[in-house]
């Protein structure tokens, strides 16, 4: 989501929108920049006018929670959803570790 957030500063600026442009604005707010996100970003909004984008985003009303709005997810939403699913993976297993010593699972050991 940062490197759209770069992309986005850049436009509001007036700056260009290129490789060089949004490293430095990246690594200015102190994030590890992945050169081939950044090649991809910029090679995605090559032909994109931002601000009839964001006016287009804005005007159009929020998806339902769930529902499927039929928009095609960018690099970074798949990456987001990847981390939330595999956190998710992560509390569930630590749930299930929780689960299973409250139900006094190993408490045999403790007292022989």
């Amino acid at each position: 989501m940062e490197y759209v957030y770069a992309a986005l500063t850049l436009n509001e600026s007036g700056a260009e929108i290129n490789e060089e442009n949004i490293t430095a604005v990246l690594e200015a707010a102190g994030v590890d920049v992945e050169e081939s996100r950044v090649k991809a970003l910029v090679a995605a909004l090559e032909d994109v006018d931002i601000d009839e984008a964001v006016e287009t985003a804005a005007a159009a009303p929020a998806p339902a929670a769930g529902g499927d709005s039929g928009a095609v997810e960018t690099a970074d939403e798949e990456e987001e959803a990847e981390e939330a699913e595999e956190a998710d993976e992560a509390e569930e297993a630590d749930d299930e570790d929780e689960d299973e010593e409250a139900s006094g699972e190993g408490l045999g050991n403790l007292f022989g």
